[in-house]
């Protein structure tokens, strides 16, 4: 039987639509990623305070040890049984921010502890608090070392975001099912929707390299 791309074509507007339902979720939840990633990397760097350091290592242990379609089930079907009733798109930003903050988190501790300690020391001997220290002299040498990683973690989060189209989120993938059940041209679309995220994790690397470009071209990293 040959290919017959004409469905996708005239369903295009919907594939655009779930194409930019897809970076929604992925921009959404790796705002939420980075921002918890940070804390609970810098959390699990400080073994003295150990209520702090067991409830990150706890959360990461979680949800690095369970699979992304189960947590994202337990918001979604879980939480109505407690009377918390989350938009299918905020589960599906909660599930997957929560999933590869702990990846993340990783991450950070790594590129945090691959700096050389003299940098804090030589910090805290010119009066600087930890906490100043951190901000301002390790976490930006830590940056540009976080960068590759988090490329591929960010890549990886754009590709499982098409699991949110389990929670009828209008996404990608999610648009593409609804286009093979009237057409039943499933081949020709799992390709397109194929090369749609090729497209989106593509360009996702591509400025991720000019950013690290920009930061090692301004001296941020030896």
């Amino acid at each position: 039987m040959p290919l017959d791309f004409s469905p996708v074509f005239a369903g295009w507007t919907d594939i655009a639509h779930g194409a930019a339902v897809t970076i929604e979720v992925t921009a959404a939840a790796l705002v939420l990623s980075c921002a918890l990633g940070l804390a609970i990397g810098i959390g699990r760097l400080t073994p003295r305070r150990r209520l702090l350091y067991g409830a990150c290592s706890a959360y990461v242990t979680f949800f690095r040890g369970t699979p992304l379609l189960v947590q994202l089930f337990l918001l979604f079907f879980g939480l109505p049984q407690f009377d918390i009733m989350l938009p299918a798109f905020v589960c599906g930003v909660i599930g997957l921010g929560l999933y590869s903050a702990s990846y993340v988190s990783e991450i950070v501790r790594g590129a945090i502890q691959s700096v050389d300690r003299g940098q804090m020391e030589a910090a805290r001997s010119i009066g600087m608090s930890s906490s100043l220290a951190m901000r301002t002299v390790i976490l930006p040498q830590a940056v540009v070392r976080m960068i590759p990683p988090l490329g591929n973690e960010f890549i990886a989060l754009i590709k499982n975001s098409a699991l949110v189209s389990l929670l009828t989120i209008d996404d990608l993938m999610h648009e593409g099912q609804k286009i093979i059940s009237v057409s039943y041209r499933s081949l020709e679309v799992y390709v397109v929707i194929a090369f749609v995220y090729l497209v989106l994790t593509s360009t996702t690397h591509y400025l991720l390299q000019r950013a690290e470009r920009r930061l090692r071209a301004g001296g941020m990293v030896q």
